[in-house]
This record gives structure tokens, C-alpha cells and sequence, in this order.
């Protein structure tokens, strides 16, 4: 919400899973029913249609199919798919039993899915070890029915290099890497940035450069928050430069 708000835009949520996270480990989490993720859903398209759509944490099968079932219903646009399956700290966030579901109900609904490197590995079912590796995943992700993927480097070594395969081509989003621990989040604020970046009507491509510039700047400036990995800083540019022109 405070990266859709960063980008001038209106956020609405539905909220599919509660949980009890501080900056050094995840408590717990508790699912929420189905029917009222469900509802949650029909009470934003109904009144309010959505430019754009941004998922992220579905911990089981059950709430993989009921927002499978509302994106496919209210046929959203622009949806922009973070598979998470880890928290920072390594935790896992998603039944080992449910990734058969994400593949199969989640992952074709992506215009753009954005698995960091653990993630792509655990969806394609490979070991990524080089920018070669990270290219297989993108190829393998892709043919599972996602419109795009974009593997993230944030996980490897040297510059941060995002990888996007629009099944037709690879482009690249790079950026020096930046030394900090405090990067709590950074997937959940590029995915989102991404999203934001779509709804304010920018194609694929513009929209993750745009993007990809916005959590470089976030992480430069992270939060000394904590005893663990600190949030990224999602209204640096805000606070410092004011709202400019979309």
C-alpha cells in the first residue's frame, strides 16, 4: 500500500492471510476463509474496476482457488503475480503441498510473475546457479502459461540483474547491487511497483524499468529498523522531490 501510494496511485486490498512478522522472524500466520477472500474481491470490482492487480502471499490450495476464481470472474487486467514462498529470514510462507496448485491455477493468470531465484528454482524444478540458469527458469516458467516472467537476482552475487522472458525475448534490468541488510520486503515493493507502474497505463517493459529504478532507490536509502533485515525506504524520492507528474 505505501508503494502504490508512493506512485500516486489508489491501493484496494484483499486480505488472504494474516501475519505476525517483525524484521528478524515470522510468529505465525493464519489464513483467511475462502469465502471471505472472496468477498473481499467482489466488494473492490464491483464498485471500483481495478487498472491493475497484484498478488502476493497464498499460503494454501484453498486461497490459490479463490483468487483464482474472482481474477478469472471480474477478467482483471494487468495482473501481476509474486509467488512467495520464503520470508526474508528463510521461513517458509506456502504449504509445500500448494505449489502444485500455483502452478497449475495461479501462475497462468500472470501477465507478469516475479519469482525471486529460490522461487523460480522451486517452480521449475532446477538449480540456478548463473544468469544461463536464471534464462532456463524464465523459459520453463513461461511455458506453464504466465504472459511474462521476470526472475530477480536479488539472490545472487555481483550487479542485481532481473531477468524478464516475454516468450519471445530476454531484456535486462540491472543495477549495482547495494551492501545493506535492511532489504525486508523487496519483493513485495518491486512486485507492487510493477503493478502500479501498469495501472498508470506504462507496457511491460517501461513499467519494470520504472519499477526496478524505484527499489534501488528503496533499498539505497533502507531503514536502520530492528534486530534483523530492515524495510526498504518506499517514500525516499516522495519525501525528498514531492508527487511529480505521472
Amino acid at each position: 500500500m505505501k508503494t502504490f501510494s508512493a506512485h500516486g496511485v489508489f491501493g484496494m486490498t484483499a486480505i488472504a492471510s494474516i501475519v505476525a512478522e517483525n524484521t528478524f522472524r515470522v510468529i505465525e500466520f493464519q489464513d483467511v476463509r475462502p469465502d471471505m477472500i472472496e468477498k473481499q474481491i467482489d466488494a473492490v470490482f464491483e464498485d471500483i474496476q481495478p487498472n491493475a492487480v497484484k498478488v502476493g502471499m497464498l499460503s494454501c490450495r484453498e486461497g490459490m482457488l479463490a483468487v483464482a476464481g474472482k481474477i478469472r470472474e471480474w477478467k482483471a487486467q494487468n495482473v501481476v503475480i509474486d509467488p512467495v514462498m520464503y520470508a526474508k529470514n528463510g521461513c517458509a510462507l506456502m504449504e509445500p503441498d500448494a505449489i502444485s496448485a500455483l502452478i497449475a491455477e495461479i501462475v497462468p493468470l500472470a501477465d507478469v510473475l516475479t519469482p525471486n531465484i529460490p522461487e523460480a528454482e522451486e517452480i521449475a524444478q532446477i538449480k540456478i546457479t548463473s544468469q544461463a540458469g536464471m534464462e532456463q527458469a524464465a523459459r520453463l516458467i513461461y511455458g506453464m502459461g504466465c504472459r511474462a516472467v521476470l526472475v530477480k537476482g536479488g539472490h545472487g552475487d555481483g550487479d542485481a540483474i532481473d531477468i524478464l522472458f516475454d516468450g519471445e525475448q530476454f531484456s535486462y534490468f540491472t543495477a549495482q547491487r547495494i551492501d545493506t541488510k535492511n532489504t525486508h520486503g523487496t519483493g513485495c515493493t518491486y512486485s507492487s511497483a510493477i503493478a502500479s507502474n501498469l495501472a498508470l497505463g506504462y507496457p511491460v517493459q517501461e513499467a519494470i524499468g520504472r519499477a526496478k529504478e524505484y527499489i534501488t532507490t528503496a533499498i539505497t536509502h533502507a531503514l536502520e529498523f530492528g534486530k534483523g533485515n530492515g524495510p526498504t525506504h518506499h517514500f525516499y524520492d516522495l519525501y525528498k522531490y514531492g508527487l511529480r507528474s505521472i
